[in-house]
């Protein structure tokens, strides 16, 4: 009886890391489509409302879901106390939030890119640079969901399947 429940508790344990891994991929793509949203309200802000960065960043930082929304609100603080300059505020959050996401070093250096121009031209370059950074990231986003495609069943399967094998070879 304890053999049988020791085996049900390895095999419940490794789907467990097998749907967690999984979850890690799914995330990533979800987090870069919130990410693309977030900048396209950047650009609407800055192009449209006339807004500051600040208050820009607060906006954007109430509509998105952690932890990306964690990245917003640490930006318009550090532009409010304006002991640094806008890219280093940018680079500064950007570090301070990147463990609690799911991206991947690419898209921490297109934002990292991003964050060098941001504040640093007029609107209509700003723009431009908004948009060069938002096809980065749609590029991201397709290599994402292709993983994701790839591997997300994979990484399933396989922690079910490790807790059977690992059960097997101990009984």
């Amino acid at each position: 009886m304890i053999k049988w429940m020791g085996a049900l508790l390895i095999i419940l344990a490794t789907t467990w890391a097998g749907f967690e891994a999984a979850k890690h991929l799914s995330e990533r793509t979800r987090q870069l489509r919130q990410l693309k949203v977030a900048l396209q309200s950047l650009e609407a802000e800055i192009m449209y409302g006339h807004t500051s960065l600040i208050v820009a960043a607060q906006h954007i930082a109430k509509q998105l879901p952690k932890p990306l929304s964690m990245f917003f609100e640490q930006f318009a603080k550090k532009l409010e106390k304006g002991h640094t300059s806008v890219k280093g505020a940018w680079e500064e959050s950007l570090q301070d939030v990147w463990r609690f996401t799911a991206l991947k070093q690419g898209e921490y250096e297109v934002l990292k890119q991003f964050g060098e121009t941001l504040g640093q031209h007029d609107r209509i370059s700003q723009q431009k640079h908004i948009k060069l950074t938002l096809s980065h990231l749609e590029r991201e986003e397709a290599d994402a969901i292709d993983r994701q495609n790839r591997y997300e069943r994979m990484m399933k399967s396989l922690g079910v399947l490790a807790g059977l094998l690992l059960v097997i070879l101990l009984m």
